[in-house]
């Protein structure tokens, strides 16, 4: 029966004693991130019938507008946008992090190998004759050394922790973008949309004016008419004309921002976006949930929650340098006078021990930094607080905008009838000459803004409609 040598036993006694105490990490626990009660019911704004709350939000909302050109353009930002790239980038740099904090529950080994020429000392050298110079000898050597530190008040543990909340804190970062590039995807392609709608009906009342204009001029000419009516004709033909490029520049930027999303460049914008004739528009109610399946999706509260944990986890880590470190090594190899000798019994060396260090002396230096790592925590707790309260007043203030503005488009859509039913009667009551011209030119300027009104609505129905989605964290999985 083979029989330990005294190191070999304290060195087996030691490791077996650190499995007991390997998981007593000290320091405290990780803060509770616990929610608002508030924020598991229903919401506020959800009663709108333009809203479902029994229906679980969808990750891939922008299908539910069933426009072929939208689905295309969200698929080809997910899958080249730049920021997108850069964020995924950094979750494959943290998550190596966390593969190099793994490494620690393990020994670390070195290797060497090394061949050394020298010459002592004569005066080192017992029996030399005087005034002789010492022999040059070569010297050849390899071995293996051995070190695995026992993580007795959980140091390394902790940073594990720390690392592995740091990699999901990342993913989440992912996906926050994610929702943002969905989001800002099909605003950029519905703001072209709505740019083109309302261009279009700035030229249907410049084609309204226009013939207005030929009309006075022919009575002008024909003796019936006056000077004041052709000049207020035209006053209102050109004021609508000048309202044509900013509506451009918007449809223009709106095209540019669309290409920067898709990774492209402002030459190469969708030529299907610039066609588009109208914002895309629901024909059923946005499927929102509750307040608790919003807080479970939305990415940024994901984020603020790990990097809570690994704050606390840092805490962890940080009182751990109150504690010796204790370091089980060991080392074995050969040194021999020939390369041949290396192999020989009489030539192997080893050594074993336990290394125990302890920053004792200057463990202020340990309590500043426990200070720093509190203090880092508390701020990850308010975060984390912060977050959850603006998730949900975002989604209540985008169910507030966006029912109200479907009431206020309805409002618009009857009044933009009454005027149109207005100007069809001056036209036949001047037609007639029951109603002098101003009555006319009033009615149709009434029309034209009532028509800019009701096509600016309906722009803002759409993009209240994808800030409720981007609310609700919908286009951060890899469905869809």
């Amino acid at each position: 029966m083979m029989t330990l040598k005294p190191s070999l036993r304290f060195l087996t006694a030691t490791a077996g004693a650190s499995l007991l105490l390997a998981s007593c990490a000290v320091g405290p626990k990780a803060p509770d991130a616990t929610l608002p009660p508030s924020a598991s019911g229903a919401f506020i704004g959800a009663a709108s019938p333009a809203v479902s709350a029994n229906t679980t939000a969808r990750d891939d909302w922008w299908r539910l507008y069933n426009d072929p050109v939208l689905d295309g353009l969200v698929g080809e930002a997910l899958a080249n946008n730049n920021e997108l790239e850069a964020a995924a980038a950094n979750l494959r740099r943290v998550r190596a992090a966390l593969g190099e904090a793994r490494v620690g529950r393990f020994p670390s080994t070195t290797t060497s190998a090394g061949v050394t020429t020298g010459r002592p000392s004569a005066a080192t050298v017992p029996g030399l004759p005087a005034g002789t110079e010492a022999p040059e000898s070569d010297t050849y050597s390899a071995g293996l050394d051995v070190s695995y530190e026992v993580d007795l008040f959980g140091r390394v543990e902790s940073t594990i922790r720390a690392a592995r909340a740091d990699a999901s804190a990342a993913e989440a970062a992912l996906n926050v973008v994610r929702v943002t590039v969905a989001a800002e995807t099909a605003r950029a392609y519905a703001d072209a949309c709505s740019g083109n709608a309302q261009i279009a009906v700035a030229e249907r009342t410049i084609t309204l004016q226009t013939d207005t204009v030929g009309l006075t001029q022919r009575l002008l000419d024909a003796g019936s008419g006056n000077g004041l009516d052709v000049a207020r004709a035209r006053s209102a033909l050109e004021s609508t004309r000048s309202t044509l490029p900013p509506l451009r520049a918007q449809r223009d930027g709106a095209l540019f921002r669309l290409a920067t999303l898709t990774g492209r460049t402002p030459a190469e914008t969708s030529e299907a976006a610039r066609a588009c004739a109208a914002p895309p528009q629901l024909t059923q109610p946005i499927p929102v949930g509750d307040g608790a399946a919003m807080l479970a999706r939305r990415p940024d509260v994901r984020q603020a929650e790990r990097n809570l944990a690994a704050a606390a986890a840092r805490v962890n880590v940080a009182t751990a340098d109150l504690y010796p470190r204790i370091t089980l090594g060991g080392s074995a190899g050969a040194t021999a006078l020939d390369a041949s000798g290396l192999g020989d019994n009489e030539n192997f060396r080893f050594s074993v021990g336990p290394l125990i260090s302890w920053s004792f002396p200057n463990v202020f230096a340990a309590r500043a930094r426990i200070e720093q790592a509190g203090a880092s925590s508390d701020a990850a707790l308010a975060t984390f607080d912060q977050t959850v309260l603006v998730a949900l007043q975002e989604t209540e203030t985008a169910l507030a905008n966006y029912a109200n503005e479907l009431d206020r488009r309805s409002a618009l859509q009857s009044a933009r009838d009454q005027a149109a039913n207005a100007a069809r009667l001056s036209r036949l009551r001047f037609d007639a000459g029951a109603d002098s011209f101003l009555t006319v030119l009033d009615s149709e300027r009434t029309l034209a803004a009532a028509d800019a009104q009701l096509a600016s609505s309906s722009a803002l129905v759409t993009t209240y409609q994808i800030a409720l989605f981007k609310a609700l964290a919908g286009g951060w999985t890899n469905e869809g």
